[in-house]
């Protein structure tokens, strides 16, 4: 399938934008101000407004998928599960070898299995969500508009409600391969059925500002882990209306599409706890030592840099994957 340069631009600025989360929730912590918006500092304000944008990107990430659409195969598994290895072993050879000098037999057993011994959550559910691909696909192509949106809707209200609302045990914020699932179909839906609507790019950005503005709106009454949920209603909304805008740009950029392929080795690589765990106290400490606006001008240079880094890295895995026939 030819790459889709508006879409293949999505997908990089989708992991600039899970790197921005992780920079900020996942690093900082959030605050909880529950209503009381009087004691919020401007850091406060800074790390809820920058996650309310950003929180998006794993669901833009999936949408892509659904759009597209997974084409199960043998030598697509072994792509995937190649893909992480790469970056599971090399990390641990080079920070237990090299750095810490701490290596062992079981180190190195375990980042072999990259499917059952990761704390990367987004990689066993995405192989789930591979492994159901054939059977979501075939149900979904013989479904007519009516059968689709019922079924559809009726999924995401069970999500919603028994999930995100009551934090049900199944769904509660989203990491989960039912989450991808249902925002996979989201993505089969609006390939299949979602009609070319005239200026659907103005209408799509004037819904997303208004979605992240009612996540926003929730952060600050609700707990953070429902406002910033992956199944939460609004980022759902967010991501879609999102996904949109991309979707009514048309273009062919050669430079796009050869970044895009190498945009997931950013989360491999990043969240990886080898790298993650020192990287995470490195980004407390830049927020204890820098201004505020300093702080915003470091958070952007980092994510282009390790985006930027991660490609040229990744260079050295799809040329291993090119005289592997993959």
């Amino acid at each position: 399938m030819q790459r889709q340069s508006n879409i293949e631009l999505l997908r990089l600025i989708s992991m600039l934008l899970i790197l921005v989360v992780h920079i900020d929730g996942a690093s900082l912590g959030l605050p909880q101000p529950m209503g009381d918006i009087a004691s919020m500092t401007a850091r406060d304000w800074w790390r809820l407004v920058v996650e309310s944008i950003s929180i998006i990107g794993v669901n833009c990430f999936v949408l892509i998928s659904g759009y597209f659409g997974i084409r199960a195969s043998w030598k697509g598994f072994a792509r995937l599960t190649l893909y992480c290895l790469f970056y599971s072993v090399a990390i641990y050879c080079i920070v237990a070898i090299g750095i810490n000098r701490d290596w062992t037999w079981q180190g190195l057993g375990e980042s072999l299995m990259v499917y059952s011994h990761t704390d990367l959550w987004f990689v066993p559910a995405y192989l789930g969500l591979y492994i159901l691909a054939p059977f979501l696909n075939k149900s979904i192509e013989s479904m007519t508009f009516k059968q689709y949106s019922i079924s559809l809707g009726a999924f995401i209200l069970f999500n919603l409600y028994v999930g995100w609302f009551w934090e049900g045990k199944f769904n509660p914020t989203g990491y989960t391969i039912v989450h991808l699932v249902m925002i996979y179909i989201i993505g089969r839906y609006i390939y299949r059925f979602m009609p070319q609507v005239r200026n659907l790019g103005v209408y799509s950005a004037l819904s997303w500002a208004f979605f992240t503005m009612l996540i926003l709106l929730n952060s600050m009454c609700e707990k953070s882990t429902m406002a910033f949920a992956y199944n939460s209603p609004f980022v759902i909304l967010s991501s879609v209306s999102f996904f949109l805008i991309f979707k009514s740009i048309s273009f062919s950029n050669k430079v796009v599409n050869y970044c895009a392929v190498s945009a997931f080795s950013a989360y491999l690589i990043h969240k990886n706890p080898l790298v993650w765990i020192p990287f995470s106290h490195w980004v407390k400490d830049m927020w204890q030592m820098l201004s505020l606006p300093m702080f915003t001008l470091f958070s952007i240079a980092i994510v282009l840099g390790i985006l930027y880094a991660s490609i040229v890295v990744d260079q050295s895995r799809r040329y291993l994957m090119r005289l592997l026939k993959l």
